[in-house]
């Protein structure tokens, strides 16, 4: 595809990568729809899209919910790709896991059969995540695509955000299935740990986690009481998707994890460019006995041709200057 044309839409505009993601495309040249979920009785405050370089001329906005994947129609309609970030988020168990699982698979495949039935586009990405490869009772180091996340293992066991990591298992699979039946061009790209600066206002839930020991909430936050877990910077995904959109031929699942740190690594890293900060002492540290997550190779990304941008120490020093830019820090 032909880069700096056309018309995609995004999924999920508000969220930490899907805005994101839109940021990239209007820089790139590409015009852009993109969907929010309708709040009845309150307008959700838009502006930190419409404020973006080149929003006024190429970004629309429209309303949509995964709930009415038919909503989705009217901002697919003309579009040559599709970024499909959008996904149902619920890590405290506020809602069965039924509920969940079938919002994001129904979504998913009605935002797949308004993409088809667009005959417009060539091209659609999914976002899907680690938790649907690397949740399983395996001892692997290193884990490729090949891997998928054991669900009726997480069932059993109900690990921290277990319905989380069943629904985006099993709509990762009904995506990619969908596309071989019906002949539709689907990549899905698996980010670990997405962490950096974020243009939405609310702090994303990934950030707040990998700086839990700035938050005064190292051990209250299930998130980090991992030993090890893969991380990414919120532009490398971004830029990734797009990669992935322009790719003359990409195939399948696409893992997006350049770094795999344990908790003292990050500490360190960090104390040592903010000694100002409040750290966490040795002895907090050596508390945190969580799992040892393998490691996701991003190997066959990069052997398509993709190259990550940033070191470990600009992910953490973006999302902390964005943080403190921000009043959260």
């Amino acid at each position: 595809m032909e880069k700096g044309k056309g018309r995609v839409c995004v999924t999920g505009g508000t969220g930490f990568i899907g805005s994101w993601i839109i940021k990239r495309l209007l820089e790139d040249g590409y015009t852009v729809n993109t969907t929010v979920r309708s709040n009845p009785g309150q307008k959700k405050d838009v502006s930190f899209l419409t404020d973006l370089p080149n929003a006024s001329q190429k970004l629309q906005i429209f309303n949509a919910d995964l709930s009415n994947p038919e909503s989705f129609n009217a901002a697919i309609e003309g579009c040559i790709g599709v970024f499909h970030t959008a996904t149902p988020v619920d890590f405290e168990l506020k809602e069965p896991e039924e509920i969940v699982i079938k919002r994001t698979i129904d979504g998913a495949l009605g935002i797949l059969k308004a993409c088809k039935n667009s005959k417009t586009v060539k091209r659609v990405v999914y976002t899907s995540s680690a938790s649907a490869v690397c949740m399983q009772n395996k001892e692997v180091e290193v884990m490729d695509e090949s891997y998928w996340s054991d669900v009726n293992n997480l069932r059993t066991l109900k690990p921290f955000a277990w319905s989380y990591a069943v629904s985006k298992t099993l709509a990762e699979k009904a995506v990619l299935e969908f596309g071989e039946q019906h002949g539709l061009d689907i990549v899905t790209l698996l980010p670990t740990f997405v962490v950096g600066p974020f243009i939405c206002p609310k702090l994303p839930s990934s950030v707040h986690s990998s700086l839990a020991f700035l938050f005064g909430g190292i051990n209250k936050n299930p998130l980090m009481l991992v030993s090890r877990t893969g991380m990414v910077h919120v532009d490398d995904v971004a830029r990734a998707h797009i990669f992935l959109l322009e790719h003359p031929n990409p195939k399948g699942r696409y893992n997006c994890s350049p770094f795999i740190a344990n908790i003292e690594e990050i500490v360190d890293l960090v104390s040592s460019k903010y000694p100002e900060l409040q750290m966490p002492t040795s002895k907090e540290l050596m508390g945190v006995k969580g799992p040892k997550f393998p490691h996701l190779t991003s190997k066959k990304l990069m052997d398509d041709g993709f190259k990550f941008k940033y070191s470990l120490e600009e992910m953490f020093e973006d999302a902390i200057e964005c943080c403190k830019e921000k009043g959260y820090l």
